[in-house]
């Protein structure tokens, strides 16, 4: 008897042993398939949703830093107190238009001050003109051979001397100075000069229209009064 209670318990112990193997494995497999995978790991570029107190605090800090961005800027743009821009305006509100050069003189570039109706008359330089003060030195300290001996006669409260003018008909129009006054010659009046007495009444009494001149170089003029 003890001989074959001995050798069934190998088999016995054996089909156990299978017994509980099967068992094991039937459990796991069970545990795995009620159980659901767990998600996969995927990189996904987007931006979280913040809630609403965040989505506004997020606004806050960027208008603020755009604040303090365009505060910088315009600090870095002020100069002498006024903004780049308020400097760029101005300069261009006041800049002055490019000259055009519309006739010369001694050869400097002349531009346009005016026109003004005028009284024109001659004299010459002689005592039939002057009287007793025919010098040959004009009011203005010149010599009446001055420019060619093409120079007028005006009020210089009105036009001073060292003006330029051009008379129609005077010279072909061309520019001529102030460098003379007279007792005569008050207001819009002026009187050319010519080398003969002959000539001088030759051109009687006009009224035209004399135009006035000025440098467009920004130097004096080139006539002053020498006494």
């Amino acid at each position: 008897m003890s001989y074959r209670a001995r050798t069934l318990d190998g088999p016995l112990l054996h089909v156990l042993g299978l017994s509980v193997c099967v068992i094991v494995v039937l459990t796991m497999v069970t545990f795995l398939v009620a159980s659901p995978p767990p998600p996969l790991l995927t990189t996904v570029d987007a931006v979280p949703v913040e809630s609403g107190a965040a989505t506004s605090a997020a606004a806050h800090r960027a208008a603020e830093a755009e604040r303090v961005r365009d505060a910088a800027f315009d600090a870095s743009v002020v100069n002498n107190g006024v903004s780049a821009e308020l400097a760029l305006d101005s300069a261009e509100e006041f800049a002055p238009a490019a000259v055009v050069v519309e006739g010369w003189f001694n050869g400097r570039p002349l531009v346009r001050a005016g026109t003004m109706m005028m009284t024109v008359t001659a004299y010459s330089p002689d005592e039939r003109s002057c009287g007793a003060d025919a010098d040959g030195i004009t009011a203005s300290g010149y010599s009446v051979w001055t420019n060619g001996m093409r120079s007028v006669a005006a009020d210089t409260r009105l036009l001073p001397f060292g003006t330029l003018l051009s008379v129609p008909g005077y010279h072909d129009g061309g520019v001529v100075p102030v460098l003379d006054r007279g007792g005569r010659i008050k207001g819009h009046r002026l009187d050319v000069l010519y080398p003969t007495h002959a000539r001088a009444r030759a051109w009687g009494v006009r009224e035209v229209e004399v135009t006035i001149w000025r440098y467009a170089d920004g130097q004096p003029d080139d006539f002053r009064q020498q006494h």
